[in-house]
Order: structure tokens, then sequence, then C-alpha cells
């Protein structure tokens, strides 16, 4: 009989198919599988079911879908253009710095003309408004010199500190004379700026702080302040020492530094020596590029891991080198010779390698002597073009070598100076500066400069000090017996809010997820969502390198810096990648893919990025209604708008400032106020957001009058959040009795539309399957009585992949509430006869609720709710990763801080003298055993090692630090699974089943093995530590 092969084959194969499936299934359920899936499954819809309804009838979400489905045929959807778009808030932007630009010019030629109408007098007298001395008298009630009566009067504009909007005040430091003839002779002249500060102000009342800050060293500042000085009595503030002074008055400059650390430097010329290196690093900025190069009868790298480079100067750099020169010390002969040829050799090389500045080039010799004027040197690198400027310090009070030193400055563009004690160090360093001014002075380059961001505490906004850039220009003297002198007068400059710039992004254009940001031309942030500048409680303390955070360390998944570099180059252009962003204080992960959009700033050595996200977040739609219709709907008492959007700029005319966003559009829309800018596109959306949502009131006052619909007052809160930041908010409660009273508040900074963000609830639910809710336990909740749920759901304008999200709507219920819910929607049953075979309320098993990050909501431990399902369930959390229900994600932060242990001894000698090594290691072990041998008892023993350790060391303290640490979420097409996890031999089985509606699981667990031998899956973060490899030497540096 002829036998078909084929159907053998395919029979063999469906049995051994068969056969495979069968084993598996035994292997994952078996006989061990003690949790019927059929319950499990019953026990989630039952709950699911209820939630949904429970959700959607009290936020009102299907009333407000078929609200937007009625105006669909009215709207336009659109494509945002990202290139097209980006460029125009590049013109915004460059619109505005130009404005500020001018302000400064103005003030450049009134004080170079003031000054050149100036004759010197050493003798003159005048009275001015000392910042500190102001409204001070003396003990029998007069006023104290350079004091005076100084009208202030709250403005807020300021923030509401006392200023006086008619004069500027003069700030001198502490360490100068302040009745000087210098700075008595510049304070007299500059006193013609206060009509141009005031006249600035009238033209742009967006203006804050402007002012002058001489060469002589005093700063005018309008409007007029008061100064307080510190508690010792001290201002120590010098305007000479400031970024926007530094790189206004020089051009970008690679920089080595030479210490003399021979034997005759020991004592007070060391000390000296290093603060005279500390402050010469204090006028380097993030253009300039440095080293420091320590010599006896050798060179000493300061810090060896950057042998023959030179470093950019930003805060981190200069920092790290500060903590160095505490490990010099001094022995041996200078060799002067050796380290000047060094210098050379590494400014040279440097150069050609395209990096650095490609300015100005300088040596700072710091050191009590030279023998020779090494002309041999100077000759072979330097003449005679003499790029390289030779600027010699001469520490104490000798002047045995002072001619040779001379001689080296003269002869190479340099600047002589002696320090003799350490009051004399800031002032004598601030000399080079002019030096290296003179270029720029003699050929009149009023180049207008930016600096990075940083942080001004005056303007603390009640939120946390506010972020700045300053734009400088610098004044130079045109009288003719000094112009080829190249004489600095000083630079002007004024402070522009980062805020002010966020002002001009249409936050409605971006999307729920996009956002713009800003980089300097060093790769910097200036504006970001993801810079965090602030730590602590309250925000309000200023991390150490806040003002040099990279753009790639928050777009991180840029791994080759292709943004980065392009927007350093400042190209316009396009990029896309796929981006894991944490948000809910960086417990959660969206994963996104983000196209990029960049161009420069004009003017400007900015450069400006927008993301967007693809899918909902390329789009937008515009609708119609009537002025009328939308004023009427928008001034109902339950709707705001966004706090720090900009729908009228109220900001740019004093009778605006007490406008709140809503009168503004209705004065804008009534043509009552000619003078008021408004956003007319937002405003047209807004108002038709107003009059498609206003039906929600009326609905919700219907539920709110039905009392016995929320007897038990389970749902507090309903509100909802448009795309144009329109929000209404309506309490099922009086306000005293809500569980969570700061939410929708300021206090719940990601709970409500920012100046950078939607709302969190509204960006979750964005990215949650359309007509579902994204249930979520805030995780600023405290105890039992203050925790609440938070159910929120998604509106789409159409009934497509690429519709916009019109809206997101949701409620506040008490968590007391919704665990009932669960725990009786668990203890249902098919059963005919009532008896069911499992139940949550069975000893043996234990049932959770858990979201799609891992998160607990119920668990019958109430103090598992808001943990992590891998500290409660270790051994099912690790099996459920294996099987692909939820995976790992991987986060980095670049921001982070770090705890470390504070010695009070220096160890770093150990750089310069390898003998000190061994020394403090003897000395190590021999304080290690007396401290064992007096602390020594049973139970200290175990401990004595961190107890010692502890008591040495006295306290912690945080510094910067990457770390890196993982987010999880689940995978949406698994629905339901089960599993079993051998637990030395004893089998925990358990049961997954996603709860319909939501993004929430039902987990089941037995509970009658102890697996407490897995690992917990925590979220802690884990500091990284990186490995580098010098080639020249071939050491290992292990880098924390």
């Amino acid at each position: 009989m002829q036998v078909d092969r084929s159907c053998v084959v395919s029979s063999a194969c469906l049995l051994l198919l068969f056969s495979t499936i069968s084993s598996r299934v035994s292997e994952v359920g078996g006989t061990h599988q003690s949790i019927p899936p059929s319950v499990v499954k019953l026990w989630a819809s039952a709950f699911g079911g209820e939630m949904k309804s429970i959700s959607a009838k009290y936020s009102g979400s299907q009333l407000l879908q078929k609200k937007y489905k009625e105006f669909e045929r009215a709207v336009r959807v659109e494509e945002i253009g990202g290139l097209r778009l980006v460029k125009r808030l590049a013109e915004d932007m460059e619109e505005m710095f130009h404005k500020k630009a001018q302000a400064m010019k103005r003030l450049v030629e009134a004080a170079e003309e003031a000054h050149l109408q100036h004759e010197e007098d050493p003798d003159l007298q005048y009275e001015y408004f000392n910042a500190v001395l102001i409204n001070e008298v003396d003990d029998v009630g007069n006023s104290v010199e350079l004091g005076g009566e100084f009208i202030l009067q709250p403005n807020d504009h300021f923030n509401n500190l006392s200023v006086n909007l008619s004069l500027s005040v003069v700030q001198v430091p502490t360490n100068m004379y302040n009745k000087d003839s210098a700075i008595v002779n510049g304070v007299y002249w500059s006193e013609a700026l206060n009509k141009v500060f005031v006249d600035n102000f009238e033209r742009d009342p967006s203006l804050i702080w402007q002012y002058f800050g001489s060469a002589k060293g005093f700063f005018r500042q309008y409007p007029g302040i008061k100064w307080k000085p510190d508690e010792h009595g001290v201002i120590a503030f010098d305007c000479r020492n400031r970024k926007w002074y530094i790189q206004a008055a020089t051009s970008p400059k690679d920089v080595v530094i030479l210490v003399d650390v021979s034997g005759s430097m020991k004592g007070l010329r060391l000390t000296i020596a290093r603060q005279t290196v500390s402050s010469i690093l204090d006028t380097l900025g993030d253009d300039d590029f440095f080293n420091i190069i320590a010599y006896n009868e050798e060179l000493h790298y300061v810090e060896p891991c950057l042998n023959g480079t030179l470093v950019q100067a930003d805060v981190t750099n200069k920092d790290h080198f500060r903590e160095h020169l505490d490990k010099l010390f001094a022995q041996g002969i200078g060799m002067l010779d050796i380290a000047l040829t060094e210098a050379f050799n590494l400014l040279g090389d440097f150069n050609e390698t395209g990096r650095g500045s490609e300015c100005s080039q300088a040596i700072m010799l710091v050191t009590d002597g030279a023998v020779d004027t090494y002309d041999a040197i100077f000759a072979k690198y330097n003449w005679p073009d003499r790029k390289v400027r030779i600027f010699p310090y001469l520490i104490g009070r000798e002047s045995a070598f002072a001619d040779n030193l001379k001689w080296m400055a003269c002869a190479n563009k340099g600047y002589f100076t002696q320090i003799s004690t350490l009051a004399d160090v800031q002032e004598n360093v601030m000399e080079y500066l002019h030096v290296l001014s003179r270029p720029k002075v003699i050929d009149q380059e009023h180049d207008t400069v930016w600096t990075e961001a940083y942080i001004d505490n005056t303007m603390d906004d009640g939120q946390g000090p506010v972020l700045m850039t300053t734009v400088a220009m610098p004044v130079f003297s045109t009288k003719n017996e000094t112009r080829n002198r190249g004489i600095l007068l000083g630079v002007v400059g004024t402070d522009v809010p980062v805020s002010e710039l966020l002002k001009t992004i249409p936050k409605y254009k971006l999307g729920i997820h996009g956002y713009a940001f800003a980089i300097t031309n060093n790769g910097y942030i200036l504006t970001h969502p993801d810079l965090r500048p602030l730590y602590g409680d309250g925000k309000k303390r200023r991390k150490p390198n806040y003002s040099s955070v990279d753009l790639s360390e928050v777009e991180w998944e840029d791994k080759d810096d292709t943004l980065r570099n392009a927007m350093v180059n400042r190209k316009t252009g396009t990029f896309s990648m796929e981006v894991k962003k944490s948000v809910d204080k960086g417990k959660r992960v969206l994963v996104l893919h983000n196209d990029y959009y960049y161009t420069n700033i004009k003017g400007t050595p900015f450069s400006l990025g927008v993301a967007l996200s693809r899918g909902h977040g390329k789009y937008f739609f515009r609708g119609n209604v009537t002025v009328e219709e939308g004023l009427h709907d928008l001034e109902h008492p339950d709707v705001a708008l966004a706090d720090e959007w900009t729908y009228c700029n109220t900001d740019e005319h004093p009778e605006h400032r007490y406008l709140s966003q809503i009168e503004a559009i209705k004065l804008y829309l009534n043509g009552h106020e000619p003078h008021l800018q408004c956003d007319k596109e937002l405003i047209q959306e807004v108002l038709f957001d107003a009059v498609v949502t206003a039906p929600l009131e009326a609905y919700w006052t219907s539920l709110v009058l039905n009392k016995s619909e929320n007897s038990d007052k389970g749902v507090e809160i309903a509100y909802l959040g448009t795309r144009t930041g329109l929000s209404r908010i309506n309490l099922f409660v009086v306000p005293d009795e809500l569980t969570n009273q700061d939410f929708l508040t300021a206090e719940d900074k990601e709970g409500v539309f920012n100046a950078d963000h939607f709302p969190l609830w509204y960006k979750r639910a964005a990215e949650q399957v359309p007509g579902t809710f994204v249930y979520s336990l805030p995780f600023n909740s405290g105890s039992e009585n203050k925790s609440v749920v938070l159910a929120s759901t998604a509106i789409q304008l159409l009934d497509e992949r690429k519709s916009p999200i019109a809206a997101a709507v949701g409620i506040q219920m008490k968590l007391e509430f919704f665990q009932k819910k669960f725990w009786t929607a668990s203890r249902q049953c098919a059963a005919l006869d009532g008896k069911c075979s499992i139940s949550c309320d069975d000893e043996n098993i234990n049932c959770y609720l858990i979201d799609n990050n891992g998160f607990v909501l119920v668990a019958e431990d109430y103090t598992l709710t808001g943990k992590f399902f891998g500290e409660a369930e270790r051994a099912v959390m690790s099996k459920l990763l294996q099987m692909g229900s939820f995976k790992r994600v991987t986060l980095y932060d670049y921001q982070a801080l770090c705890w470390v242990f504070s010695e009070s001894s220096d160890s770093g000698h150990t750089l310069l003298d390898p003998y000190f090594a061994f020394f403090s290691a003897v000395k190590w072990i021999l304080t290690e055993l007396v401290i064992f041998l007096v602390e020594f008892n049973l139970c200290s023993w175990w401990y004595s090692d961190l107890t010692a350790k502890a008591q040495r060391i006295g306290r912690t303290m945080q510094v910067p630090c990457d770390t890196e640490y993982p987010a999880f979420i689940s995978e949406r097409t698994i629905k339901e699974n089960l599993g079993n996890v051998d637990c030395d031999g004893c089998i925990k089985s358990f049961v997954i089943q996603q709860i319909p509606s939501s993004n929430l699981f039902m987990v089941v667990v037995d509970n009658k093995c102890d697996c407490s031998m897995f690992e917990s899956i925590t979220m802690d973060p884990i500091e990284i530590m990186y490995i580098l490899y010098w080639p020249k030497t071939g050491e290992v540096w292990v880098i924390e």
C-alpha cells in the first residue's frame, strides 16, 4: 500500500508539537498549579468592570469623548512641521535676545561717552549711594558717610524685593577702600548710566537687573537695592570674578599654570601660591582650557591622570584641581627651565590638535624667584611671534629676583605682579585680565557675550532660586591718549531669566511629550526639562556642577553624540532615536521614539532644539467657535489656565502685570487693550476647548446633587485637562475632607501644566490604550489617611492611530475605597453552590494588585502599598521577568548625588611623594589596632571596623556622581500568565491576570514556600565606576 510520507511526517510533527506543548504546560502549571486561572480571571474581570464603570461615570469621559466627536467635522488636523517650528522659535528668541543686547549697547555708548568727557581728578570728593551703607545711621541718628536716605519700595517684577527704580547703587568689595581716588572718579562719571538704566527699563519692562562692573572693582547696579554683609560683616562679591565679566573682557585662552614647589616655597609662601593658583582658576571660564604643573627638580602634574593635555575650565574640572592643590608640598630645587619647556610644548601640541580656545595662550608662573631670564628657551619656543604671554607672580616680600621675572613678562607681552600677603592675591591676579583684553580694546571689539545658565538667589520666586543667563559687553576708553594702550573700563550686563525663554515656546504645539531645549557652544544646557540644578528639602540647594550639565548627560541614549555635536557646531537639521523618559520621581519609564529638530539662535552662542514624539505627538488640530461662545464658557468658575503658559504677555507693560491670563484674554478679545500682545492661535484653540468641555460642569454638578451615588465619598475629585492647558476641576467632597489636598495645586509640580511639561497623569493616560484607564498611587502619598488612587484616560479626537490627543480626564478616589472594591471582587466565584475553591481570604495564598510598572496598589500587608513588587515577592518577580511578562529597562542619571564619607585627614600627598603612602599605611594599621583594642567587646567585635570608621570620619556629604538604576514595564501583549518557582525543592505557584480596561494586574501567589534565597529585586541606583587606562604610563585609574 502506498503511504503518503508527507502525511506521516505531518502527523509525527503534530504529535511532537503536542508532546512539547504538553510538557511545557506541565512544566509551567503541572501538578503544582494549585491556583485556578479561571477563578483569577473572574476576579480580574469583576474588579475591572466595576472600576471602569466608576471611573468613566465620575470622570465624564464618555460624555467628553462624545462632545469632541460632535465637533469632528469642524476641526482640521495638521502635522507639525518640526524644522519649520524650531526655526520660527529660534527667530522669536533671537528677537528677544537682540532687545537685551541693544539695551547693553546703549549702556556701552553712554559709559564710553561719559568717560571721554571726564577729566581724572585725584582730589575728587563725591558722595555716592553705597549699596551697603544706604539708609544706615550712626549712634545719634545721622546718616553715615556714603549712606543717606535712599527710597526703597517693594516691586513685584523684582520678586517683591525693595528697590529704587530711579537710581542705581554702588557696591565696593570689602577688601577695597570705598573712597579710593580711582573708585570715586569711576563712580562719578558712571552716574551718567542712571538715565540709560531707567530708559532701558521703560523700553523693555521685562528687563531685570542691569549693571556696570568696573575694572577698578566697583559694581553699579540698577535698580538700587540694599546689600547686606554676611555674618562676618564681609561682602566677598567682586564683579571682576564673575563669568560675565571675564568672558566679555577677554578672549578664550589656553593657560598653563606653573607652580614652584622647591624648598624655598615652604610655609606661608606655599599657602599664598595655592591661593594665587585658586584665584587664577576663578578667572577662567568654560571657553578656556588649562592645566597645572608643579615643579622642583622634576615635573609633577597636579592631576597625573591629565598628564600632557589641557582640560576645559568648567566648574567640575576647576574644583577637581583645587582639591589637589592642598596636596602640594615644598622640597628640593626649582628647575624652571624644565617647567617652561614642558609648558611651551604642551601649549604647542594642544594647539595643533585643533582643540582648545585657538585664541590667546599664556603661561602663569607662580614662584618666589628665578635665577635666570631663560631667554634661550623663549628664543626657541616663543620668539619672534610671542604667541604665548608670560605672567610671573612673585610670591613673598623679597625682590632679589624681581628683575628677571619682570624681564620675562616684558619680553613676552605679559605682566609682572608681586604678591606679598594673602590679602594681595585677588587684586593682583586680576591684572592679567587687563593685558589680555588689550587686543579687543585696541580693535574696539564690542563683542556681545552670553553666559551659561546660573542660579540667582535674589530672584527666588518662592519655588526656589531662578536660573539666569547674562548678556554682557565690554566698555573701553576712547580717549586719544589712551587708545593705543588699550584700557578696559569695565563690562555692562543684564540678567535674563531662563523662564523668559520658555515663554516664547508654544507648549501646545509640541504635544504631550514634546519639549524645547537650548544649549551653549560648549554643549552645556541652558534649558531642558530634565535639567535638575537644585536638590535638598524644598529643592533650594544648588548642585556643585549644575551649570555645566552637558546635553549628552540628559539625552544619554545618543551614544555617538550626534545630536550634541551638530548643535554645538551650530548646524540645522534633524535626528531621531528611541528614548527612555523617566517620570514620577524616576520610578516609572515611558519608552518613546523622538524626532529632534535643531538650529542655531543667531547673535548668540546658543542652539535651540525641539523634540517631538512620534504618533499623536506629531499632530495637532484646529477648532473654531465664536468669540462669544468661547468667552462665555471660559469664564466658568471651574476653569483654569496653565499658570506658566503665555496666552497673553502680561509682563510687557506694568499695567498688565496684575491681570490673570483669563482676564487678559477677555481684554484682548474685546479690543480694550491694543498694546496687549497675545497668541491668537492659542486663544482660538482654548476657546474651542472651553466650549467642548463646558457640558462636564453641569454633568459633574448633577452627580454632586445625587448624593446617594457617592454615599461613602470614595470619589473625591473629577478633573480634566486639554491640549491648550485648560483644566476643569470638580469636588465631590468639601475641600477640608480631601484626602490629598496637594493634588492639582502648585505643590504638586508633576501633576499640573508646567512651562515645559504636561501633567504626569495626562502623559501616562496618552500612552494607555484608548478607552482604558491608567491607575496610579502618587508616590508622595503619606500615611493611610493620606493615600489616594488616581484614574485617568485620554480623549482622542479621531478613531485612528495618528489622531491627536484632545484631552485627558480622571478622578481621585480614596485608596481605602479602591481597595475595598478589589477585596469584594476577589471573593466572587462561579460555583453554583457558592462554595469557592479558592479565595484571597485563604491563609495559603497572597493576592496583590500591581500596576504596569510593578508597584503594589493593594496587598493584604498594607505596608507593601506603593512598594515595588520585587521587594514583596522577589521569586515571583524574577520569574515574571524571565517569562517576559515584565521587562527591565536600564536608566542612567548623570546628575545624581551620592553620599560619601568626608575624611578629615588628607592622604593626597601620595600623588607627589611615594614614601608618604607607606607611612600613611603604617599609621592606618596602628590606628586600627589601637581602636580595635580599645573598643573590643563581644558585641562590638563584629562591628568595630564600621564603628571606628564612623567615629573618625565625622560626617557624610553629597557629591555629584553618575548612577544606573532599573525601571520595569509590563509587556502589553501578554494578558495572563502562570508559573512555578522552585524554592529549594518547594514549588511556589502563581497566576497573573490583567485587569480589563486598565494598566493593572492581579497577581495571586501561594505562600507555602520560603523563597528568601532569591535576591530582592529593587530599584535602588548603583554608582557607576569608570576605569580609565593611561597608555603613556600603563596605569589604570578607577574613577568614581
